[in-house]
């Protein structure tokens, strides 16, 4: 796709997958960079999939654009064409598709059977963009790197922070970032104090520090945060919160059976940036393998306990501060 910087188009994009936001990212470059906007009126087509059907896209399509080089047709949410079972008709247009026409398929939050043989086409043909989730553990690097990528600097803890509070919504990411930008100049830094004022997140009380205080054993910070987690249950449910221990809990036991122990290694096996290295280390101190193995068995009955099972009535703060204790003693 980045022939598109350059205007080196194709005349057909599938795009595909979980991750609307780069499909997005890609849709509304074209929708908004190929034409002139006195060429738009009359060469560029915009559809949603609800309302067109196979044969009006290569009606659409096979139009020659009226006093200008190209048209674009642009079909989005493409998964909810009413006839969505013949998109084989297109195949006949992707062997042979017109070259003055920019189609554009955004089909999300599905996959096309590559097994079909209009799959095998698309998956071949060179016009298939593949938009896939970001798997959390890569969550706060992406952050890192867009907030480099916009020409501000943030630290590793602060990545994470923003990855456990706002999760892997990517579109959803980039609009809570980007309110803390007008408050800073190119080359600043993101900091606890930004982050809390513009995105709501308590540098003090959120789940990085739940988590540092129940692997240090800090009993009064950690019994803090669950009490404020109790007032504020609705941005703080209990089930992310003993998922991201469970997260943490099942890398510290990965420590304690990886003979390599330099951080680049660990860092590597772990899935984390180089800086919370240290992190595990000081929690494999306090927790020794067959403790660690303990915590996950707690961790994985209080989940179903959260969820009601054998649980007729302790609310979700007193089930917290429960286990907690249960893990630190």
């Amino acid at each position: 796709m980045t022939g598109l910087k350059n205007k080196a188009y194709q005349p057909i994009y599938f795009l595909t997958g979980d991750e609307p936001y780069y499909i997005d990212i890609i849709s509304n470059h074209i929708e908004n960079n190929v034409l002139e906007e006195s060429e738009k009126s009359f060469n560029q087509t915009i559809a949603y999939g609800v309302d067109v059907k196979v044969e009006q896209i290569l009606e659409n399509a096979k139009r020659y654009p009226m006093m200008a080089e190209r048209q674009v047709v642009i079909i989005k949410e493409a998964q909810n064409i009413k006839d969505v079972k013949n998109l084989n008709l297109l195949e006949s247009y992707f062997k042979n598709p017109l070259e003055s026409t920019i189609l554009v398929l955004c089909y999300k939050y599905k996959k096309i059977d590559l097994r079909t043989a209009f799959g095998k086409l698309v998956n071949s043909s060179g016009f298939l963009f593949k938009s896939e989730k970001i798997r959390d553990y890569k969550l706060g690097e992406w952050i890192s790197q867009l907030i480099h990528v916009k020409g501000y600097r943030i630290n590793p803890k602060n990545s994470a922070l923003l990855a456990d509070h706002i999760g892997n919504d990517l579109s959803r990411v980039v609009n809570e970032i980007s309110k803390t930008f007008i408050h800073l100049k190119k080359g600043d830094e993101l900091t606890e104090d930004l982050i809390e004022r513009n995105i709501g997140i308590s540098k003090d009380f959120n789940n990085f520090e739940l988590t540092d205080a129940i692997s240090t054993k800090n009993h009064l910070k950690y019994n803090q945060i669950i009490d404020y987690f109790s007032k504020n249950e609705r941005d703080h449910p209990m089930l992310l919160s003993v998922g991201i221990l469970y997260s943490f809990f099942a890398k510290v036991l990965i420590f304690h059976y990886t003979k390599d122990k330099s951080q680049g290694n660990l860092a590597s096996v772990l899935r984390v940036n180089p800086y919370f290295v240290k992190d595990y280390q000081a929690a494999a101190r306090n927790y020794s393998a067959r403790k660690v193995l303990d915590v996950i068995s707690l961790l994985r009955e209080y989940d179903a306990k959260s969820k009601g099972f054998n649980n007729p009535s302790t609310p979700n703060g007193e089930l917290l501060k429960e286990l907690a204790f249960k893990i630190t003693h």
